[in-house]
């Protein structure tokens, strides 16, 4: 799943996501299940409550309501940072014998061995935007290519700050989350085919918009010279673009976000925020459940 630049074109792709199953009614498939219906499969994202992980839900249901006999629980902590808590809740769906397993995990080492507990329980097993290190040959990974979309970013910092260059920052969510350390990586390469560029923060925001806030406007104090910061994802996004108004900066720093909730979008066509790395989330909902009824 390759992630794509969006501008003003943020709009027109939150109008064609509006469309939910209209949008892969042709992926519509007979597709015969082995289990003897109804087939339970439990999908469990890296937290409830943000714009993003409410698309991977419609994608999800969207699959399921294609699939006759085949049902779909939603279930996920409510903060990105409770590793134990996603632990626990998936051990859970284990012990309870669900006959698929569709998940992103919160911390890539900690949740290394549940996707091997779940295959060995005769579970099939996919995941979703985020992986485990190592991820098993046997558990499809269905996510963006988070380090070309972090690559991406800083190309486009480096474009929205211009030849001049200067000081920037990383507004990062979560450490050893594979989707954030991942981000990370992909900056940091491509930032060093800009040296007048200088990265002097990282920073996380938790996946937490009041912590995102506090800690860009700590980067923006800290450095008043500050010329732009890449936020990693919704959260980190949103905090930075409020800072940015708090401190009266809004067009001195540049931003460019990741994902496209609504108020990301208005925080490009506001011109705050000179671009968002666009992600599917719906079809990566969508395409998880497939898969693993594909396995059944």
């Amino acid at each position: 799943m390759r992630p794509h630049r969006l501008l003003l074109t943020a709009v027109l792709a939150l109008a064609l996501l509006a469309a939910g199953c209209a949008v892969v009614k042709d992926h519509k498939a007979n597709v015969t299940l082995q289990k003897t219906p109804p087939v339970h499969i439990a999908v469990v994202p890296k937290s409830v409550g943000l714009d993003y992980w409410s698309k991977v839900h419609l994608g999800a249901e969207c699959a399921a309501a294609q699939l006759p006999g085949v049902k779909i629980t939603w279930n996920g902590v409510t903060d990105e940072t409770d590793v134990v808590g996603q632990l626990n809740l998936l051990n859970n769906y284990i012990a309870q014998g669900v006959n698929g397993l569709v998940y992103a995990a919160t911390d890539a080492t900690a949740m290394s061995e549940t996707s091997d507990n779940a295959t060995k329980a005769g579970i099939k097993t996919v995941s979703i935007d985020s992986g485990t290190t190592p991820q098993p040959a046997n558990v499809p990974l269905i996510a963006t290519d988070n380090i070309s979309g972090a690559q991406l970013a800083a190309k486009e910092l480096a474009k929205a700050i211009g030849p001049q260059g200067g000081k920037v920052a990383i507004i990062a969510f979560h450490a050893g989350s594979q989707t954030n350390d991942q981000r990370v990586q992909g900056f940091e390469q491509e930032l060093k085919h800009y040296p007048k560029l200088h990265l002097v923060g990282l920073q996380y925001s938790q996946n937490d918009y009041n912590t995102a806030l506090t800690v860009s406007s700590n980067i923006l104090t800290a450095n008043p010279d500050l010329k732009g910061m890449f936020a990693a994802n919704e959260a980190s996004d949103i905090g930075a673009v409020e800072a940015a108004r708090i401190a009266h900066r809004t067009g001195k720093v540049k931003i460019v976000g990741w994902d496209t909730s609504p108020d990301e979008v208005s925080g490009v066509t506001e011109g705050i925020v000179s671009g968002l790395i666009s992600q599917d989330p719906f079809r990566m909902g969508y395409d998880g459940v497939r898969a693993a009824t594909d396995l059944l």
